[in-house]
């Protein structure tokens, strides 16, 4: 069974950056395009940014080029996202997710994927 425990939420100032981790487990993690996805209340789900096997291959939304970057450690089967210079509606629960490669046709849409963390809680105050 594959899980993903997403961590490193948290409360910032606007400005700011924040690190956001996700370790997978139960799969081989090297085959997975992984991607963060946000909800703030009352919102719809949006996709962030996605990360290929090869960290050349990344897709990013455009409210967050820029500022926001996607890394993998295969090795730690772990996926970053480092957000910087945080705005006011970067505020979101987080939410990291996961698909097998071939699977991931397009990897800007939510139901592409198959895995998905809890979510963590990024709060950014003025």
């Amino acid at each position: 069974q594959v899980q993903l425990v997403e961590s490193g939420g948290g409360l910032v100032q606007a400005g700011d950056s924040l690190r956001l981790s996700c370790v997978v487990s139960g799969g081989t993690f090297r085959n997975y395009v992984m991607a963060w996805f946000r909800q703030a209340p009352e919102k719809e789900r949006e996709f962030v940014c996605a990360i290929r096997f090869s960290a050349t291959n990344t897709y990013y939304t455009d409210s967050v080029k820029g500022r926001f970057i996607i890394s993998r450690d295969n090795a730690k089967n772990t996926v970053y996202l480092e957000m910087n210079r945080l705005k006011l509606e970067d505020a979101a629960v987080y939410y990291c997710a996961a698909v097998v490669g071939y699977r991931a046709t397009n990897p800007f849409d939510g139901s592409t994927y198959d895995f998905w963390g809890q979510g963590t809680q990024v709060t950014v105050s003025s």
